[in-house]
């Protein structure tokens, strides 16, 4: 570990304080002692002669720099005994064994790790699934997360501010989450913007009347920002915090869903498309949530206007959730579940009275035409209860499957998020899934 290996270059330092003090507004900027107290600030001072700066928490990350005796970090947070810290304009990590931290304050909280969980991930313009997607991560991947609001991550990314869902987000460590996102807006009439969180430091410019501000984080009295591109301090005392409103998620517009607390939404931008994008969400304590966002296949021929057998096209509409199924035991879903064997088959033939029905071989006569299950699309899936009456020629066979190229009427994404939704449906909750245009939402 780098603290053992500079633990003979350890040198005791004296602690030092530092307090910040209020400002009050004037006739032109904000500035000079008023003489009202805060907590004191905690200091952060090098006590090794030269100490590493690396890329990350651990001494097997790559060394980005160095920092001397006595010099001062600007810390941002503590993950087990490495100190985040800003560095040049970016961000590093040094050893806590050899940084003096002095003051009154509590120390930075644990960091928290903040990992993708879904295959792949939308991240949007804003916190919802109406806003437009920007990208997308990856299962995996590490997340840079500045807030939350409702049930999403505002993430840095690529530069640029975005959205993800955090239902589809691990955060692992020790603090709390990131609080609800909240809107910061300047309510003196000049407000000045200082290198450090107190009126010691220097200005490095000002701020207006109803500017919004890009918040970090709060120290006592001040408000860490991001000030055209570097890091700033505001007296909080002439900044107004309000909440931002949760957005509006697209099934509470939906007046067709009757008792159903679960629906799947599968959308695409219209009839032609074979892509569609699949939402899952769920009615709690009264408010839908939304669960899972996934990349998804219909037909080869996208949606049907009218449903007809063998036509290479999804039907549209609004059906419940009938049998789970699978070429192994039981995933883990809450629906009735039947095992599929190597005689199991669908019949498609119109002609016969089992027309759309789940049968077993051989035929006897009963069909002339039938869809064998032993597949592996079929590794996982359920029955879309489509033409229950089982009117002749208008489609069987609707099933929700594995898939990620196309269908031949189905809707189908990837196993692993087959197997997702399996465990989350519940029967109980009256699951429905809906199929349409999204330019058709409105009928539902």
């Amino acid at each position: 570990m780098e603290g053992k290996q500079l633990k003979k270059l350890m040198v005791g330092m004296a602690l030092t304080a530092t307090l910040a003090t209020a400002v009050t507004p004037g006739f032109g900027s904000i500035g000079g002692n008023q003489g009202k107290a805060y907590a004191a600030t905690v200091t952060y001072k090098v006590t090794a002669s030269k100490l590493n700066v690396r890329s990350g928490a651990g001494t097997n990350y790559g060394i980005i720099g160095s920092v001397v005796k006595d010099q001062m970090l600007s810390v941002v947070s503590k993950s087990g005994s490495w100190y985040k810290i800003n560095y040049n304009g970016r961000t590093g990590y040094v050893s806590s064994d050899y940084v003096q931290a002095s003051g009154t304050t509590t120390p930075p909280a644990e960091s928290t790790t903040y990992t993708v969980t879904a295959s792949t991930l939308n991240v949007r313009s804003g916190a919802g699934t109406s806003y437009a997607s920007i990208g997308s991560v990856t299962k995996g991947q590490k997340l840079s997360v500045v807030s939350k609001s409702g049930s999403w991550y505002k993430i840095n990314y690529n530069g640029r501010t975005g959205y993800v869902s955090s239902d589809y987000v691990q955060a692992s460590g020790t603090t709390t989450p990131p609080a609800e996102s909240t809107t910061y807006t300047v309510t003196a009439s000049t407000l000045n913007v200082r290198s450090g969180a107190g009126t010691s430091y220097a200005s490095i410019g000002s701020l207006t009347k109803g500017q919004k501000l890009s918040v970090v984080s709060k120290s006592g009295s001040w408000y860490k920002i991001n000030y055209n591109g570097r890091t700033g301090y505001v007296s909080s005392d002439y900044v107004q915090a309000s909440a931002t409103a949760s957005p509006k998620l697209v099934v509470d517009s939906f007046k067709t869903l009757g008792n159903a607390q679960q629906v799947i939404l599968v959308t695409a931008d219209n009839y032609d498309t074979k892509s569609a994008k699949i939402q899952t969400f769920e009615k709690v304590d009264g408010k839908w949530k939304q669960v899972l966002t996934a990349n998804g296949v219909l037909g080869q021929k996208g949606f049907a206007l009218s449903k007809k057998e063998g036509d290479m096209e999804s039907p549209t509409g609004k059906y419940t959730i009938g049998t789970a199924f699978g070429r192994y035991e039981n995933p883990g879903t809450k629906l009735p579940y039947r095992k599929i064997t190597a005689n199991d088959v669908w019949v498609d033939d119109s002609k016969s009275s089992l027309y759309n029905t789940w049968q077993q071989k051989p035929a006897n006569g009963r069909w002339t035409s039938a869809e064998n299950m032993d597949i592996p699309a079929y590794d996982y899936g359920f029955v879309i209860n489509y033409n229950e009456s089982r009117t002749p020629g208008n489609g069987s066979a609707i099933f929700f499957h594995v898939g990620t190229n196309y269908t031949a009427g189905c809707t189908a994404t990837s196993k692993e998020q087959v197997v997702s939704i399996l465990k989350w449906l519940n029967p109980e909750k009256n699951p429905v899934i809906i199929q349409s245009p999204v330019s058709e939402l409105d009928k539902y």
